[in-house]
């Protein structure tokens, strides 16, 4: 009894190599298989760049909201004093802060003075918003309290005001110059409120590496901003710092518990959630797209072994002839085909990771070719196009590709199968 060869034997692979790189003139279909590979090979470098340029946008955009930003923010309800405005600030914040610091989880509760001035000097004027806060609680926080961005000595921060990058450069400060901070709410006189300006020497500069932050952040030492702002023995609201900021269910309800019965907290993700949900359908959207353009990329798999079939309609017949089944037939045809979506797939990887490994000096490339200003941080957030390479966006861009090339593969390689030797060698 004649041995059945088993799936894929040497023989199999052997056709089929034969067939994927011969002449045209010989039959062969190079130049389609040429283009099916770079086809493969441009869909999933594109979707490995743009999965690893998703990745780290996210990751640098709340990397810079919590490194600069309070992850949960506790501010007292409004209350009508006895003059008709409405008072909002905190009184008892020693008294929240001690207690917000017993919540398991919590690293950092620091007391907020904050207001929106007008800083001067020479001229030059910005809009600032200042945060007054204690020189202890400055020195905590990891995007500002950075010696590798920043300029100045942080340890003088209770001497003068700490200001952001950009608003240094907005107003051609440096340090040890002098700013003034005008503020409408000032001393109330019998001719009205006339505004109220000190003056401070600029001793921190810091970079927090988003330029909504740097251009419009300025830091003053806590008892400072309450005399500036006429916040005498009160404070605005508390900010807090937990160790896994994207796990705050966890610490909502005692953080709420702490800020007592006039207490309400704000976390980041109540501030940038409408951000968050689009970057996540923005995410998922494109995803679809590049997979359709594998999709398309896969096809050319498709046109190509047609083409081979149909060259090859003489040497299918002598081969079934031979003694070869269908599935030894189809088998090669699908290697042909395979073949070409696994080499594609591993030059798009490894084209697509070079891409984002290396992705400043490419950009710094593209930056100088186009004349500059490809990048605008004041609409975009943050100063440069970032990327992280993640083995699960590899693994699914992967898979993705292979899936489909070896499933559009299929449909030609049955087409050869089934070919009748008798109507192949008909003509011949």
């Amino acid at each position: 009894m004649a041995r059945t060869p088993p799936p894929f034997a040497g023989f199999e692979w052997m056709i089929a190599w034969r067939y994927l790189r011969a002449r045209r003139s010989e039959g062969g279909v190079s130049v389609m298989t040429w283009i099916s590979l770079i086809g493969i090979t441009l869909a999933v470098f594109a979707l490995i760049a743009t999965l690893s340029v998703r990745s780290g946008f996210r990751a640098e955009f709340v990397d810079t909201i919590l490194g600069a930003n309070a992850h949960v923010t506790i501010y007292a309800l409004g209350s009508v004093t006895e003059n008709g405005q409405m008072d909002r600030t905190m009184t008892d914040f020693d008294a929240i802060a001690a207690q917000a610091a017993t919540v398991p989880g919590v690293t950092r509760v620091a007391p907020l003075i904050r207001g929106q001035v007008m800083a001067a000097h020479q001229g030059r004027n910005a809009g600032v918003e200042v945060f007054g806060v204690a020189p202890e609680n400055l020195r905590s926080l990891p995007r500002i309290a950075d010696p590798a961005t920043s300029r100045g000595d942080i340890a003088r921060f209770d001497e003068g005001i700490a200001l952001g990058s950009g608003v240094a450069r907005e107003l051609g400060v440096g340090i040890g110059d002098r700013i003034r901070l005008i503020s409408p709410d000032g001393v109330k006189t019998a001719f009205g409120t006339s505004p109220r300006v000190n003056a401070y020497e600029v001793t921190y500069i810091f970079t927090a590496g988003r330029y909504d932050i740097d251009r419009t952040r300025a830091y003053l030492p806590f008892s400072d901003a309450q005399t500036f702002f006429n916040r005498e023995g009160v404070a605005d609201e508390i900010e807090v710092m937990v160790q896994e900021p994207e796990r705050l269910e966890t610490v909502r309800m005692d953080l709420l518990k702490a800020a007592g019965e006039r207490g309400q907290i704000w976390t980041w993700q109540d501030a940038s959630g409408g951000f968050l949900r689009a970057l996540e359908v923005e995410d998922n959207v494109m995803f679809i797209i590049l997979s359709i353009l594998v999709l398309i990329a896969a096809m050319n798999i498709v046109s190509g072994l047609i083409m081979l079939v149909k060259n090859k309609g003489r040497d299918i017949g002598i081969l079934r002839t031979m003694g070869l089944s269908e599935g030894s037939i189809l088998r090669v045809f699908f290697i042909c085909g395979a073949f070409t979506g696994i080499i594609g797939t591993a030059a798009g990887v490894i084209l697509g990771s070079l891409f984002a490994i290396y992705i400043d000096p490419i950009f710094s490339f593209v930056n100088v070719a186009m004349g500059g200003g490809v990048w605008d941080p004041s609409i975009r957030g943050i100063y440069a196009l970032p990327a992280e390479l993640h083995l699960r966006d590899v693994l699914s861009a992967v898979a993705l590709s292979l899936s489909l090339s070896f499933v559009v593969t299929i449909f030609p390689a049955r087409r050869a199968a089934r070919m009748n030797p008798v109507e192949a060698l008909r003509y011949e």
